[in-house]
């Protein structure tokens, strides 16, 4: 699987999803899922759905902006945060791309589909995935774009405030594009880097984690630059942010309390299932974010399939191998069921 959340080529999975026994650990949204007022809205706006949607999201950019803080041309949607990641790189057509590894997989593609290079900066287990100083030593003359995850994601840590802030700086130095990833921030108590922004700056959000729109592909970005942000609107296909989606994104904004619980449920929750997992010998990574990173000398992914849980192989990171499992951190119930299907399963492996 590239990604996580892929139950469709797993009839267990399908079967027990219908049955209402499947918990999906593998994709990192919210453990309160979406919230009512969202599923409400999306519901009574269903005749609208017969018109084409807004090209321009304006009354999602209206809202935005006044959330944000930020003037409307300064913001541009898309079918979520990986589709911005795209059309910005084929604005940018980057030569030489500078992102972490272990990171994000969709970065290195669409460097790559555009022409562009990649230089890996490989974060070290050994220092438990923590961006240091070391990364300063890649940023130079002939990069000319970069991509980082705050939150990282697998890894779960967020970066030091002063070395994201020297990370900038020398990104305006050598007039460098920094693409800051903010999209697991909101499950933190980090401060983002909107006061921030400037001509070496973008900074990347999306609602799919957040208020758990995964399926609704919802997305933006945020630059001082309105040029750079209608090269990039101008860059995908006209109705790229579906009615649902705009309605389900706007409704949104007015439900931050139910994103000030879920931090609530972050900061108990992850803590029990690190520890959990720890006793039950695996090696866990510390996180900041809404899920965990862990190693495993058994494999487990298609041993939990047949007891209806999808937690995410990391295989296919750069930087990582099989032995390697993500998993998000959900409500009580469902974190102790996943603990104790691991528990059945290292029973079964002896």
């Amino acid at each position: 699987m590239l990604h996580g959340g892929d139950i469709y080529g797993h009839k267990d999975l399908i079967d027990k999803d219908r049955e209402g026994l499947f918990l999906d650990f593998s994709v990192n949204t919210n453990p309160l899922g979406m919230p009512c007022q969202v599923k409400a809205a999306i519901r009574d706006h269903v005749e609208d759905y017969q018109r084409y949607p807004d090209p321009s999201c304006r009354a999602l950019r209206a809202a935005l902006a006044s959330y944000e803080g930020i003037p409307e041309d300064r913001i541009c949607c898309g079918n979520g945060a990986a589709d911005l990641i795209f059309r910005l790189c084929l604005v940018r057509k980057p030569r030489l791309a500078l992102i972490c590894a272990p990171a994000f997989s969709e970065y290195e593609r669409a460097i790559t589909l555009s022409g562009g290079r990649v230089i890996h900066h490989r974060l070290k287990e050994s220092d438990g995935f923590v961006l240091d100083n070391r990364f300063l030593e890649q940023i130079r003359q002939d990069v000319d774009m970069m991509f980082l995850c705050n939150p990282n994601n697998p890894t779960g840590r967020l970066i030091d405030p002063d070395l994201l802030a020297e990370i900038l700086r020398r990104c305006r130095e050598f007039h460098i594009l920094a693409v800051v990833d903010e999209c697991f921030l909101p499950f933190t108590q980090a401060r983002s880097l909107m006061e921030e922004l400037g001509p070496s700056l973008v900074v990347l959000r999306a609602f799919t984690k957040t208020f758990s729109l995964a399926g609704l592909r919802i997305g933006y970005i945020l630059s001082s630059e309105e040029a750079l942000i209608n090269a990039v609107a101008g860059m995908g296909q006209c109705w790229s942010v579906s009615a649902p989606a705009q309605v389900a994104a706007l409704a949104a904004l007015g439900c931050m309390s139910w994103l000030e619980q879920s931090r609530d449920i972050i900061e108990t929750e992850r803590p029990f299932l690190a520890g959990e997992l720890r006793g039950l010998g695996f090696t866990v990574f510390d996180s900041d974010a809404n899920f965990l990173l862990f190693r495993s000398e058994l494999p487990l992914l298609y041993s939990l399939i047949t007891k209806g849980i999808l937690i995410r192989n990391c295989g296919n990171f750069n930087g990582l191998d099989e032995r390697y499992y993500r998993i998000c951190v959900k409500q009580r119930a469902q974190n102790e069921r996943l603990i104790a299907a691991l528990m059945e399963v290292k029973r079964e492996q002896g």
